[in-house]
């Protein structure tokens, strides 16, 4: 693999929407990794359309939403934010279907999804792209199994909603917020991680959802260091290479603030993910990437 498949455009991005920098990092995220000369291929997503967000939510919950009726997962109803929806949800979906053909991996570089319910949104998350892509791919044929690997600070409570009430028992979902939140427990999750992916190797494609946030200076977070945060993302990608299961990430979480407002300590921690997926995907030379910067 020459380049690692990135889907972004500007049409995923809006405007800062306040305590949550989710709306606008992907532009922020993009341009850093660009800045850092990563080896990435950058390719726009195409929007989902609402039928494929219906399959994972209520349709006049969809439709309420996206004209403005609704508030989204800011509690606002932007019509900027409105618009962003179908393409990083799109994103989601591009990635997973590269992912499905390459045979390894594929990033979309977008947030607010696991805590968006059948009919609900909230905690900056408005539309579910991780439960659409999977119910898009498995509505295609493309894949009868789907894992989602949830790796953000907060248990994934929208996501749940959906596999619920869909009764869609043939995703495996491992939520972390479920069960990991303190310092003590940083070696013991980081020993879990080749039986946690071991567990989703029967699925086709695993969606990984690399959360910036169980960050220990993370205002909602607070257990891991920059270090196990990016030793997290290397036995993840370990693990699903020797597994052989393709595998799609997006970012997640992620609420440091600098003095000046910017996000500097959340774009290094995804710098870091991408730099692990660079080492295990990208070839041996990958190898010698620096572990900080």
């Amino acid at each position: 693999m020459d380049r690692i498949p990135v889907f972004y455009s500007q049409q995923v991005v809006a405007p800062d929407q306040g305590a949550s920098p989710s709306a606008h990092k992907p532009a922020q995220v993009v341009a850093d990794w660009l800045a850092h000369d990563l080896p990435i291929e950058l390719t726009p997503p195409a929007p989902v359309t609402r039928e494929q967000l219906a399959l994972a939510h209520d349709k006049a919950f969809v439709d309420d939403v996206l004209s403005c009726r609704q508030p989204n997962g800011f509690g606002n109803r932007s019509r900027d934010v409105a618009a962003s929806l179908p393409y990083t949800n799109g994103a989601m979906l591009a990635a997973a279907r590269a992912a499905l053909v390459n045979r390894k991996v594929a990033v979309a570089p977008v947030s607010g999804f696991h805590h968006a319910g059948l009919d609900f949104a909230g905690g900056y998350c408005t539309f579910n792209g991780l439960a659409v892509a999977a119910c898009v791919l498995r509505d295609e044929g493309l894949a009868d199994r789907v894992g989602i690997l949830d790796f953000d600070q907060h248990y994934g409570n929208g996501t749940d909603d959906i596999i619920a009430k869909r009764r869609l028992r043939w995703i495996e979902h491992y939520t972390a917020g479920g069960k990991w939140c303190r310092r003590n427990q940083a070696a013991e999750f980081l020993d879990a991680i080749p039986a946690i992916v071991a567990g989703m190797s029967g699925c086709g494609l695993i969606l990984y959802q690399a959360g910036a946030d169980p960050h220990v200076n993370d205002p909602l977070g607070g257990w891991l260091t920059t270090e196990q945060l990016r030793e997290r993302d290397r036995r993840v990608f370990a693990a699903a290479a020797e597994w052989k299961v393709p595998i799609a990430w997006n970012l997640a979480g992620g609420y440091q603030r600098t003095d000046d407002g910017g996000i500097k300590p959340v774009l290094e921690i995804h710098r870091n993910t991408l730099r692990e997926c660079v080492r295990m995907y990208h070839g041996p030379q990958a190898a010698t990437a620096p572990r900080s910067d």
